[in-house]
């Protein structure tokens, strides 16, 4: 069974006890927890260099900012963590995070390309 960080918050919220919000972090940082990492993925640089072609468009131009569904500054990705890029990708995926063009091309991304894809973008600047 998958629990979403949003129902460990209203679980607690609603149970308002500092145990039921002890919980509530513990879900949290078990699900903040790589599932990649869990499933032994080793990310490969090389292959996500071949694998960026949906995110150079957006997070490989200076200053960019998309206009769907609203105006949103797209975030320079080259240099951040990978396991930074890696949870953001899962989430997207799972619809925690919410922009419609980002979840869809996290949708269509496996564990593997995910891994491949933060362990190319962690190591470069672009």
């Amino acid at each position: 069974m998958t629990i979403r960080p949003s129902f460990a918050f209203r679980t607690a919220r609603r149970a308002g006890s500092g145990l039921a919000s002890l919980a509530a972090l513990v879900v949290l940082s078990a699900l903040a927890s790589p599932a990649v990492q869990a499933q032994g993925l080793q990310g490969n640089a090389e292959a996500g260099r071949d694998k960026k072609s949906m995110c150079v468009g957006c997070h490989e131009i200076p200053g960019y900012r998309s206009v769907f569904p609203l105006v949103y500054s797209v975030p320079k990705i080259g240099g951040q963590p990978a396991q930074y890029i890696q949870n953001a990708l899962q989430a997207y995926k799972r619809g925690d995070r919410n922009h419609p063009s980002m979840r869809g091309v996290a949708g269509t991304l496996s564990d593997q390309d995910m891994a491949d894809l933060a362990a190319y973008y962690s190591g470069n600047g672009k």
